[in-house]
């Protein structure tokens, strides 16, 4: 299945659900996981400021995926036995040659053999195709994304909780972030994924503490594809096609089965949601 099959399913999905998160808990924070995240978390903005209840620091686009590979990955060249010992921030999007990993910044500190690191670089952009391969296609990597989801959603409730310096990268709506407005004039794009410090809400850390030269290159190189991937989705998410029940009717007799079983999901979703007692979502 490709990220535009993707797409096509999970967009009405997503826009379903986030309807119904405005409606009965427009203040929870809302993880959206679904792929194409990239696209998914844009159109859950797009719908929550239609409902007047969009607030960019409570919407977040879960990458952890992308960290969890970098750290992997490097702890195996490295010998580190305990991953999660390493600190890799991930930027950019979530989506293949979008995921940019800053091994320069990892901490602590690691060499990285200069013959090894292209290699490295695309093993984590490109990680889920070794799954899919693996599994002879009848599958995908269910559960290293349940792991990061649960790994990205535990440092959020330690936010909330009051526990301090909890920094994890997140794909955000970078306008609506204190600190945001830098990055989107630097690089042109609504929404980037960057380390963000958890808590009651979110504040940035900044992206360009020692980037090396070959971090700030890749970069650059993905910021037009993030551009064009913010810019379409906007332009979908705008069209009178979301708007219109009939048309909407329509796109849902071609779609798989199991979008026709989320309208139940809808119904369950909203029954079990209630203003006084929903935090946090977490889109699947």
């Amino acid at each position: 299945m490709t990220r535009d099959d993707l797409f096509n399913i999970n967009a009405g999905i997503v826009k379903g659900l986030i309807e119904v998160i405005a409606e009965v808990a427009p203040k929870a924070f809302i993880l959206i996981i679904s792929n194409p995240v990239n696209s998914t978390v844009p159109i859950a903005a797009e719908v929550l400021k239609a409902k007047g209840v969009f607030n960019a620091q409570r919407l977040f686009g879960v990458t952890t995926l992308d960290v969890v590979r970098a750290e992997t990955f490097v702890a195996e060249i490295t010998g580190e036995s305990q991953p999660q010992k390493l600190n890799i921030p991930v930027i950019g999007g979530h989506s293949g040659e979008t995921i940019v990993p800053l091994f320069s910044q990892a901490k602590p500190s690691v060499t990285i053999p200069s013959e090894k690191l292209a290699d490295l670089v695309k093993r984590v952009q490109f990680g889920g195709d070794e799954v899919v391969k693996a599994k002879d296609g009848a599958g995908s990597a269910t559960l290293s994304m349940a792991y990061a989801g649960f790994r990205f959603a535990e440092k959020v409730l330690k936010g909330l909780s009051g526990e301090k310096g909890i920094i994890e990268p997140s794909y955000v709506f970078l306008s609506g972030v204190p600190g945001g407005d830098a990055v989107q004039k630097e690089t042109g794009v609504d929404f980037f994924s960057v380390p963000i410090e958890l808590g009651v809400s979110c504040r940035k850390t900044s992206i360009r503490t020692n980037a090396n030269k070959h971090d700030s290159q890749m970069v650059q190189r993905k910021l037009t594809t993030l551009s064009l991937t913010s810019t379409t989705t906007r332009r979908l998410s705008s069209r009178q096609q979301w708007k219109d029940s009939r048309a909407t009717s329509r796109r849902e007799s071609t779609l798989p089965t199991t979008h026709h079983k989320s309208k139940f999901f809808y119904s369950s979703f909203r029954s079990t949601m209630t203003k006084e007692n929903t935090n946090m979502i977490i889109t699947a």
